[in-house]
Parts: structure tokens; sequence; C-alpha cells
């Protein structure tokens, strides 16, 4: 992306013997390690599993090629996409599904065809894992480094391979995919902190440096959630020295102050919140997944030439609004999915400049079923990483 990319150039009982296992030996970095490993992880069965209900079992990977890279997963982060995904919310799931797309662990397979990765770096891959990088020459999203909008590519979980092979994603084991999707991450970064920056990070960061939030912008972040806590810390990384937390009550008011907002409304709370902030902001992040969002009122916010940027995905359909909220004063209603490899790499790098972490909440990766249920139910603060205990306390042997 030339402009923006410059600028920041129970199982319903769960039992013991269901915990994660792994069959490979302690990581190490040399070239000829080990591939004998098993591919399993929690999957999704039907509906019922985004209920606490995924079952720890294996599953066939895609036949590896010179072009792909496995990790060894220490990290995963738990997503809003993962739920929607397990229950079929967005459409149809193609089940057995093995949901997680926000994955930190250790490269133990690199193809010879891989550039930049090496058995042993720490890596990770966020929400795709594939595209066509424009491999017949008609692929404008490609060509332009926009590769998350590829029509042929492959996301990280539920989707095809161009094989025809089932992916799977990260609350698992291990996870097997194409190398010029897998990010290193910097070194100093806390892996738990680097995993949810892959989806929800770079969903929430990417629709600010497209727009050019910077020092002069006035950026409006709605819903402190997962994404919308990745939203105020990536204004702040960028310097925006107005950054209004937008949510339906206080409660969340202290943490976003701290996070970095400058600014904070309640829009459930506070019947004149329209009044006090009309035409004050320049750009608004909408990052709630909500069907009965007030459309209309968020736009009034919005200065003259104001975007309003949505990257949460309901379900359903979201509430009409009046034309005249757009023509009055030109303003603009887009979207943003994800971003590109270099969008995630040029993020994960002015965080760790400007030291900036993710609010995260450990859970062991045993515990993923209790864990998505907690999700549901926005007990998060701000997002839940699994962690797969073996694994880390193997790659700390190093």
């Amino acid at each position: 992306m030339s402009g923006p990319a410059s600028r920041v150039s129970a199982i319903k009982s769960q039992i013991s013997q269901s915990a994660p296992t792994a069959t490979e030996s302690d990581i190490n970095t040399s070239t000829t390690m080990s591939t004998d490993y098993k591919f399993q992880g929690w999957l999704g069965l039907d509906k019922d599993s985004a209920n606490g209900n995924m079952v720890w079992q294996g599953y066939e990977p895609k036949p590896f090629e010179e072009i792909d890279v496995d990790i060894k997963i220490t990290h995963c982060g738990i997503c809003g996409s993962d739920i929607h995904t397990l229950r079929s919310g967005w459409g149809a799931t193609k089940y057995p599904v093995c949901v997680g797309h926000e994955i930190v662990g250790h490269a133990v397979r690199v193809g010879s065809k891989v550039k930049g990765i090496k058995v042993g770096d720490r890596v990770g891959v966020g929400a795709q894992s594939g595209s066509c990088q424009g491999q017949k020459g008609d692929c404008d999203m490609c060509a332009d480094g926009l590769e998350q909008h590829c029509p042929r590519g492959t996301s990280t979980y539920d989707s095809k391979w161009p094989d025809g092979s089932k992916s799977y994603g990260g609350y698992a084991d291990y996870w097997r995919g194409r190398g010029h999707m897998v990010i290193p991450i910097p070194e100093g970064m806390p892996s738990e902190c680097a995993a949810p920056m892959l989806c929800g990070g770079i969903t929430a960061f990417s629709p600010l440096t497209q727009h050019g939030a910077g020092p002069d912008t006035k950026v409006g972040i709605i819903g402190i959630g997962g994404l919308g806590h990745f939203g105020i810390l990536g204004a702040k990384a960028l310097g925006c020295k107005t950054i209004v937390a937008i949510s339906r009550t206080s409660a969340k008011k202290e943490d976003a102050m701290k996070m970095g907002a400058t600014d904070f409304l309640a829009t459930d709370e506070d019947s004149h919140w329209t009044r006090k902030a009309r035409g004050s902001l320049d750009l608004i992040v909408s990052t709630v997944s909500s069907p009965k969002m007030p459309l209309q009122k968020y736009l009034s916010l919005l200065r003259f030439n104001g975007t309003f940027v949505q990257v949460g995905a309901p379900e359903d359909a979201v509430p009409g609004f009046n034309m005249f909220s757009l023509m009055g004063k030109r303003a603009k209603i887009t979207g943003s999915m994800i971003g590109s490899p270099q969008e995630i790499k040029d993020m994960l790098q002015l965080f760790q400049e400007k030291g900036i972490r993710t609010w995260n909440n450990n859970v062991p990766l045993k515990d993923a079923n209790q864990a998505v249920v907690d999700m549901e139910d926005g007990k998060a603060r701000y997002r839940y990483v699994l962690v797969h205990e073996k694994h880390v306390a193997e790659a700390s042997k190093l």
C-alpha cells in the first residue's frame, strides 16, 4: 500500500486427557529438524461448538509444498470472527473447523522457496494464509499490495487451498500455510501481545493509516472492546492528539483514557452526546458488530469531508440513514478488512518502537472452550490469548 504503508514505513464435560499434546521433540534451529509431529486441535463439529463444545482431535493439513511454512504454535488470540464462524453466524461453516487466526509460534519447517523465514524463527500469521499473488496477471489487489482483498485468497480457517484441501487455524499444536503470509515477530515484543495484533490489531489500525491519521486528525473509535482498544492504541501510536472513545456506557472510560483516549462519549448515559460532539471528528472507526448501532447519529459527528469506516462485521443488516448526512458535508462511508502482510509488519514495528502493548488476558489452550464462552459474554479485557503451555516451556529451553 503505497500511501498509508509508507506512513508507518468443555467439550461439554472436559476431561484432563483431552488437553493438548504434541509428539514433536523440543524446538531447535537445525534445518534438519524432525517433521514427525501431528496436527491436532480444538475442532468445532457443529453450531453448538460456539457454546463451549469444541472437541480436541486430529486433522489432516494441506500437503506441504516448498512455498509453505509449518509453525509450532505457542500463542493464539481469540477473535470475534472465531465465534461467528463456530456458530455459522456469517454463513454456513464447513465443519469440522479449527478456528484461530492470531497465531504466533516458531517455524519448524520451511519450504525451499520461502524467503525471509528460517527454521527456529519466531513468527506469526493472521486471518489470511494465502493469495494468488497475481500469478495470472489479472489481480489488481495483489498487484497493488492489497492481498487481503484478493478474490482467490485463502483464509486461515474454514477456507480452501487451491488444491481443494481445507485450511485449519490456531487453536492447535501446529499450523501450515503459505510462507509469504508468515510475519516475523519483532525482537522484544512478547508473543502474547503480538498474537492479537495479527488480526484484531491490524483490522483497527489499517483504516487509520489508510485515511491519513496523524497529529492533526481528530479520531473517534466506536466500541471499546477487543477491536476498539486497538483503535485507541493505534491512534495513540500515530500521534493523534484528539482520540474520542465512544461506548454505550462509561464502564470502560477509565481503561480507555489509560489507553490514550482524550475524551469519552457514553451514548446510553448522555442524552446530549450528539449535540456535544456534532461535526467534530475527521475520522470515525466503528468496531462494533451490533446491527442496532445508531448509524445516523454517528454520522452527525463527522466534520466536512469526514470519513466513517466500518470494521466490525454484524451478522444482520445495519440501520438505514438519511443521505443528507453524507451530502451536506461531503462525508464518506467505507469499510476496511484486516491488512496486507506489509501493513502488519509496519504496525508491529511501530508498536514496538512506541512501547505500546496489547491489553490481553492469557488462558491455557486446554481451557479454550471456557474462554470462547467468556469472550462471547464480554469478559475479555481486552483480548483473550490461548497459551500452549507445553510449547512455551519447550521454547524457553532454546
